[in-house]
């Protein structure tokens, strides 16, 4: 299974406090920790979002919304994407991460959706969405097939 595991904004992420060089060389450990176990296929961290848009949908419409946005509680500093065979796993390995900031924090593990998990999809686009994912992971291995 495929997580998307969020570190939640704090108001000194937003106002672009950097994190302490320990900090970055404790998350550097751990996310070398995740390498090796063959876990972690992505992660970054987020600039705060007074450096962000939104755009809003509305039917054909679409407006564009310039940041920061208000509600630092519902802002994500970071993330990962982890594969791990369940949401306990990747449970157990957020309580082995350091605290992401100065203080409280707080870290979300979501499940990410396989084009099987659509049962109308169409066969095509599960194929395609097949081929992508094996493309990409070829890409991020360096293995031909």
């Amino acid at each position: 299974m495929r997580f998307m595991v969020f570190v939640k904004a704090t108001p000194e992420s937003e106002a672009d406090v950097m994190p302490t060089t320990e900090l970055l060389s404790d998350m550097g450990k751990f996310n070398e920790e995740l390498i090796k176990a063959g876990i972690l296929i992505d992660a970054a961290g987020l600039q705060g979002s007074a450096h962000g848009k939104r755009v809003r949908f509305s039917g054909s419409k679409r407006t564009v919304i310039d940041g920061p946005f208000a509600e630092t509680k519902e802002l994500v500093a970071g993330y990962w994407v982890w594969e791990l065979p369940s949401l306990e796993d990747a449970v157990a390995w957020v309580k082995r991460c350091p605290n992401p900031h100065l203080g409280e924090s707080e870290i979300e593990i979501r499940p990410l959706f396989d084009a099987d998990d659509f049962e109308n999809a169409p066969p095509e686009v599960v194929a395609q969405e097949k081929t992508i994912r094996a493309k990409n992971e070829r890409k991020r291995t360096g293995k031909k097939k």
